[in-house]
């Protein structure tokens, strides 16, 4: 592979203006078909083989003209100073209200709270429910700004009017600052690390330019694949982490090779073919990682995944491509400005030169293994402990920031109804005749169930062969006292279903949270061995070794559970909740620890492939295990920090966001990047490698035979070149010299 890569990086060099030339034209056409391309269906989400999405479908084929998914607003209203609702004047401002939310634009009806008889007992407090024609996200911008409209009116008649549900805007504080933050922080930390504005610039250049391609691409492709809006969200979060961290290995490689005294043109060459070799590797990682997110059997999730695994396959493409082209045009420009006055061909380094920091971090490691090892896995450990109390659900509007109308309808339902009416199940009663009859039965002993406060009056459709009545429990939505009833209903109600002859299914919100938490639990432990065994076989390829990619392996499940007890920590014990901004706690978000996985997963095999592959490089080429390991870091540990420093300030900058899961998502993996980067990759590698020696390296002889040699540090190409132990040969022309020896 080594071989082949050098030839297209080289080729990429000498045709520069073909290979710009080629992903411009790509940029543009991506950029023109997205531009013409239908526009994107609305989001959907479905959990195929769930009760509660079996009861939804039936839902929405039996009673079409409420159309099950379309989007609901509940309207909170409350009489001033302790007054009735009721009261002649109140009662007439309600009624007002109920009938212009009954004239906007898609609305299909709106219960009105004085004969659906949703007024709570003190009289203080009442809700109306609005239910639309069509879905949240089909809702326009002018639709859900005339219910802001109509509250607001209400509010100057002297009622407290707040509303809840997906019909209602949402604030959004940041508009895409967090993406702009992060890209700010990596200009600079770029031009610390590589002291030139050109080379700084070019791995942000590139991973946009693939960013770019990406989402184009999504967005062309989304009629036709069914992609809905939220597809890209994840391509473009991953595919702008690896886009900047491809182009700096390259990059760094490259100066690395002039600094040995190469030509301009080779040293591409040899940057693609050793440090480009990792980055296939490296890209395949997270492919696996993201394409992985099938299994959990969440159309949503597949299609985010495999989104975002397209988008890193173009961030590898443009690494071994367009970066070769670029340093082609800049040559001397990415070197520091000392640097660039030096004739190419001979040797920029400074034997008298200090030592670098990662060189004398690695040397303090290898004098003290043991110790740096038990104080890295006894503070990860530490980190890690809360995670043994993780309770996990579905973000409801109960932690929507306190000054929203979300958060204060939830907060008014809670106070004067119950918390249990801010997660209503909606029970569907199935029966081929007389529905209506079985759903009475059906009702009667669900109010026998403890934890059932109330529940409503059946309502048949006009085939009378389904019927749906609604079960208030006792608990609020995100309680584990409401999962437990609704775990206690699906089994016990086989009697009632035995004695009527229908089926009874739960959905709702609520039940749907609790089916995705449950779907998504299932899913865990088939998704961490498939994506952690394919991986671990690919390791084995890249570092012909046994013992490495366990170490690996070990090494991310180790970062992971301490983000993960970091995460509850902070966001449902509460701890530091004010620093982060977190205004409730409570359970984690269910797709938390499968999404952190998935993501970190393929970034923690970066940055494992990108250290010890130059360690591998050195050990193959004659190095002891120790030089190994400190040539590793000499070369490797500088930029490594600088892309996980690059990649916690791009996640961080979500934790500034204003919805509490998206808080979450920021922190969760900025936290992980920390540890992985710098405890584990950092500390406990070398210090593992230290301890292991020559063992680390070994493979039996019989699985060496098996196993294809891909040549990632490439000892191979080397050997062809006429380099000795790994280091440079006279130039003259190394294509030819390649062609000679073969």
């Amino acid at each position: 592979m080594a071989t082949f890569l050098y030839k297209l990086g080289r080729l990429a060099f000498r045709r520069r203006g073909w290979m710009a030339l080629i992903w411009v034209l790509l940029f543009v056409g991506a950029g023109f078909a997205a531009s013409s391309a239908p526009a994107a269906p609305p989001d959907t989400f479905s959990m195929p083989g769930t009760e509660s999405q079996k009861a939804f479908d039936l839902l929405d084929e039996r009673f079409p003209e409420t159309s099950a998914d379309g989007a609901t607003a509940r309207v909170v209203v409350r009489a001033p100073g302790g007054e009735k609702i009721s009261a002649a004047e109140n009662k007439a401002k309600v009624e007002k209200l109920v009938d212009r939310l009954g004239k906007g634009d898609k609305v299909s009806k709106v219960d009105d709270p004085f004969k659906a008889g949703t007024v709570s007992k003190d009289g203080t407090t009442a809700y109306a429910t609005v239910s639309y024609k069509v879905t949240g996200t089909e809702l326009s911008d002018k639709n859900k700004e005339a219910l802001t409209k109509l509250l607001e009116d209400t509010r100057k008649d002297g009622l407290t009017v707040e509303a809840g549900g997906d019909a209602v805007e949402t604030e959004q504080e940041m508009g895409g600052t967090a993406e702009l933050i992060g890209i700010a922080v990596s200009a600079v930390v770029l031009l610390i690390t590589f002291g030139s504005m050109i080379a700084a610039g070019m791995p942000i250049l590139t991973a946009l330019i693939g960013v770019g391609i990406g989402i184009s691409s999504i967005t062309a492709l989304a009629s036709t694949l069914e992609l809905s809006s939220t597809t890209s969200t994840l391509a473009m979060m991953i595919g702008l982490a690896v886009g900047i961290d491809y182009a700096l290995f390259i990059v760094s490689r490259y100066r690395a090779e002039i600094a040995e005294g190469r030509e301009p043109e080779d040293a591409v060459g040899r940057a693609v073919g050793t440090a480009g070799s990792a980055v296939v590797f490296a890209g395949l990682t997270v492919v696996i990682a993201l394409s992985g997110l099938a299994v959990v059997n969440i159309p949503l999730l597949t299609k985010m995944g495999l989104a975002a695994a397209g988008t890193v396959v173009i961030a590898v493409l443009i690494a071994l491509t367009l970066i070769p082209a670029l340093l082609g045009f800049g040559r001397r420009k990415v070197l520091r400005r000392k640097d660039r006055k030096k004739p190419f061909g001979t040797p920029h380094a400074d034997p008298n030169a200090k030592p670098k920091l990662g060189t004398r971090w690695a040397r303090f490691v290898l004098r003290r293994p043991l110790v740096v090892l038990l104080f890295a896995v006894v503070g990860l450990g530490a980190i890690a402990a809360p995670a043994a109390k993780l309770e996990l659900g579905l973000p409801d509007e109960g932690t929507f920031a306190t000054d929203t109308t979300q958060r204060k309808a939830y907060d008014m339902l809670s106070d004067s109804f119950g918390k249990g009416f801010n997660g209503p199940l909606t029970v569907v009663v199935d029966k081929e005749d007389g529905a209506g009859a079985a759903a009475k039965d059906v009702s009667a002993a669900l109010k026998k169930f403890d934890g059932v406060v109330t529940v409503t009056p059946a309502m048949p459709n006009k085939a009378n062969d389904t019927a749906t009545l609604t079960a208030v429990p006792k608990t609020g939505p995100s309680d584990a006292d409401t999962e437990k009833l609704v775990k206690k209903i699906r089994s016990d109600i086989s009697d009632v279903e035995g004695k009527t002859g229908s089926e009874v299914l739960i959905t709702g919100a609520t039940a749907m949270t609790i089916d995705f938490s449950q779907t998504l639990d299932d899913a865990l432990i088939p998704y961490l061995a498939l994506v952690v065994g394919l991986a671990f076989l690919l390791l084995m390829l890249v570092f012909r070794s046994i013992l490495v990619p366990l170490k690996a392996a070990l090494g991310f499940l180790l970062s992971v559970l301490a983000a993960l007890g970091a995460v509850v920590a902070v966001f449902q014990q509460g701890h530091l909740a004010d620093l982060f901004g977190v205004d409730q706690p409570g359970p984690i978000m269910s797709m938390m620890p499968i999404f952190m996985i998935g993501v970190v997963f393929g970034l923690a095999m970066d940055y494992e492939v990108f250290l010890v592959t130059r360690m591998r490089e050195a050990y193959v080429h004659g190095a002891r295990p120790g030089e190994a390991v400190v040539t590793g870091f000499t070369h490797s540990g500088r930029v490594v920090a600088a892309a996980a420093v690059i990649m916690i300030s791009v996640f961080s900058g979500f934790i500034m966001e204003n919805d509490d899961m998206i808080k979450m998502m920021g922190f969760g993996l900025a936290a992980a990047v920390l540890f992985d980067a710098f405890v584990v990759r950092m500390a406990i590698v070398p210090a593992v490698l230290a301890l292991l020696g020559k063992s680390a390296w070994w493979l039996p002889g019989w699985l060496n035979k098996i196993l294809p040699n891909v040549d990632v540090e490439g000892e191979k190409l080397h050997k062809q070149l006429g380099d000795v132990n790994g280091g440079p040969a006279p130039y003259s022309d190394p294509e030819r010299e390649l062609e000679r020896v073969r």
